[in-house]
């Protein structure tokens, strides 16, 4: 079985001016941290899936849990692209092992 490692990025933009609106943007982001996402900068997050398959489970679950207003977006890259990012002021400096290492096969 050959797999193609993917990352996921979810980018949104919610409202937080009445209390209900925070407290949909917290279960969302709440759901994301849950589901295996990092946080790459405030609202965009970041995972890593195995294959096509797996990034479509993954977006059924955002599109069942999406917040009733604001605007959440998702795009797929290779690995291989996102390995490309290039960082031109400052660096990603994260404790949490984001690779291949991390995937745990069974």
């Amino acid at each position: 079985m050959s797999y193609r490692f993917m990352r996921m990025f979810v980018f949104f933009d919610l409202p937080v001016v009445t209390g209900q609106n925070r407290r949909d943007y917290n279960r969302f982001r709440k759901l994301l941290i849950k589901n295996g996402f990092i946080m790459l900068q405030e609202s965009v997050y970041c995972r890593m899936v195995i294959n096509q398959t797996a990034a479509d489970s993954v977006l059924s679950i955002i599109r069942n849990n999406r917040p009733p207003e604001g605007l959440v977006q998702v795009l797929n890259v290779t690995e291989k692209q996102f390995q490309r990012m290039e960082f031109i002021t400052g660096s990603f400096i994260s404790d949490v092992i984001d690779n291949d290492e991390r995937l745990v096969i069974i």
